[in-house]
């Protein structure tokens, strides 16, 4: 009796350190995971973009299995500007910026605002696309102040603009729930977890494309925003480089050709600076 219960808890302990060794790999591995230099990328002959998996327009996967959306149009530019081949990785919103840091992915078009927050843990470059951040709801519901917002459940894509947003301008007490991405936030409302959700310039479309009866708006309007590539802070050749790639776009007419395709309105002003966001390495 005994014997079998040192051999249970020998086992025990052993399928423990087992696992505990197995997580201690794990962590030493993806630590020293780093994304190359762009002469490695070079030599690779490919760079591994970041990108939304399951936000149209901006990023998404079309019926056939291929990366769609202005920022995967802006990735395979930047790959034939670099002279290598895009490979994508669709990302969860909440997986972008550690996807970047543990170096999974060399640069990220992943729909990234402009944030001072953001900025201190990624290098933006010079903007490319612009966004707005609303709150949107069927017509039929009644907000027309942040103040109203406490009488509904909110949905918001976890660690996104749209969740600061809304958590900055909710009264207190408000019920939020955080999903995993846009389309499950999109996805909460048209089936009613949620009354209301924090929307980029494209839920309305997206959601009265699903459930046109409704009439889904704009109730409330937060914030103007502008998106840039991400490379990895410091790293001063990756940022020159992506910054006279967007230069480029813009002046040969790449850009707004990809604007008339995904976003159907004129490529708007951009502005020198975004407080606290460089767009260069300092």
């Amino acid at each position: 009796m005994t014997r079998r219960r040192y051999s249970c808890c020998f086992h025990s302990i052993a399928r423990q350190v087992g696992i505990a060794l197995l997580t201690l790999s794990a962590i030493v591995v993806a630590g020293g995971s780093q994304a190359g230099t762009l002469e490695d990328v070079k030599k690779k002959g490919v760079v591994v973009i970041g990108i939304q998996g399951d936000n149209a327009p901006w990023g998404f996967v079309d019926s056939s299995g291929k990366q769609e959306g202005i920022d995967a149009d802006m990735g395979r530019a930047f790959a034939e500007f670099l002279g290598v081949r895009a490979e994508f990785a669709p990302l969860a919103v909440a997986n972008r910026i550690p996807a970047l840091t543990t170096g999974r992915v060399d640069i990220l078009f992943a729909t990234m605002a402009m944030l001072p927050e953001r900025a201190k843990a990624v290098q933006y470059s010079k903007p490319y696309v612009a966004n707005e951040i609303t709150l949107v709801a069927a017509q039929a519901t009644p907000i027309n102040s942040n103040a109203d917002m406490g009488k509904y459940v909110i949905g918001v894509p976890r660690s996104s603009t749209q969740d600061t947003q809304v958590t900055n301008n909710a009264p207190s007490g408000t019920e939020i729930r955080r999903f995993d991405d846009d389309a499950a936030t999109i996805q909460a409302l048209l089936s009613g977890q949620v009354q209301a959700v924090g929307a980029n310039l494209f839920y309305p479309q997206r959601l009265n494309a699903a459930k046109p009866e409704f009439g889904f708006e704009p109730k409330l309007h937060f914030s103007a925003l502008y998106n840039g590539a991400c490379t990895r802070l410091g790293d001063k050749e990756w940022n020159e480089t992506v910054n006279k790639f967007i230069d480029q776009i813009k002046s040969n007419g790449k850009l707004a050709a990809f604007y008339a395709k995904w976003m159907k309105v004129p490529v708007p002003v951009f502005p020198d600076t975004v407080p606290g966001v460089p767009f260069a390495v300092q």
